[in-house]
């Protein structure tokens, strides 16, 4: 394999890595749309803060990883907003805030920067 048809490689997976990750953060917009759309048994709302939360966890152990290809500034500002998204979730699920909209907004204006 020629370094060049390597580096295609590398950044088709990196898109498709993107694209997966965009479909992730759109699977939790929805649920989350539905919560706040007012028809949902405490389960759905649990259930559905608890993915966006996963979700989060999961992108803040991959931007804490060493070998994140991310600049190191870049990578902890998205920390520092995923913290807030975990926290915020858990607000929510313990019925100390009603705003399901801040993170809706927020995962939204991650996703499109994807």
């Amino acid at each position: 394999m020629t370094f060049e048809a390597y580096e295609a490689v590398v950044d088709d997976s990196g898109y498709e890595a993107r694209g997966r990750e965009r479909q992730a953060l759109s699977l939790g917009i929805d649920r989350l749309e539905r919560v706040q759309g007012g028809r949902f048994s405490f389960e759905d709302l649990v259930e559905s803060l608890l993915y966006v939360r996963r979700l989060w966890t999961i992108f803040i152990e991959d931007l804490a990883h060493p070998e994140n290809a991310l600049p190191e500034k870049l990578r902890a500002d998205i920390i520092s907003i995923g913290l807030w998204v975990v926290k915020e979730a858990d607000r929510l699920r313990d019925e100390k805030s009603n705003d399901v909209m801040q993170l809706i907004e927020i995962n939204r204006l991650i996703r499109d920067a994807l």
